[in-house]
């Protein structure tokens, strides 16, 4: 899946510190809305209070709780 942001970025060429900031509040908004459709569509939770050094080593874990909430 492409990123927005950079796209978004390179079409609009943004020169001033504000427009690069109105072009990442886009990239924002565009990345929270897929992530509301995605967790809509599932019923689960992509977001997690868990940072990437406590997530390290536990994806199968991850994926096999997923899994077994699916049913």
């Amino acid at each position: 899946m492409p990123k927005p942001l950079p796209q978004i970025s390179k079409k609009k060429k943004p020169i001033t510190f504000e427009q690069s900031k109105k072009i990442a509040k886009q990239g924002g908004t565009i990345a929270g809305n897929t992530r509301k459709e995605i967790e809509a569509k599932t019923g689960d939770k992509i977001v997690t209070a868990k940072n990437a050094k406590q997530l390290q080593g536990n994806e199968k874990k991850i994926l096999n709780e997923a899994k077994k909430k699916k049913g």
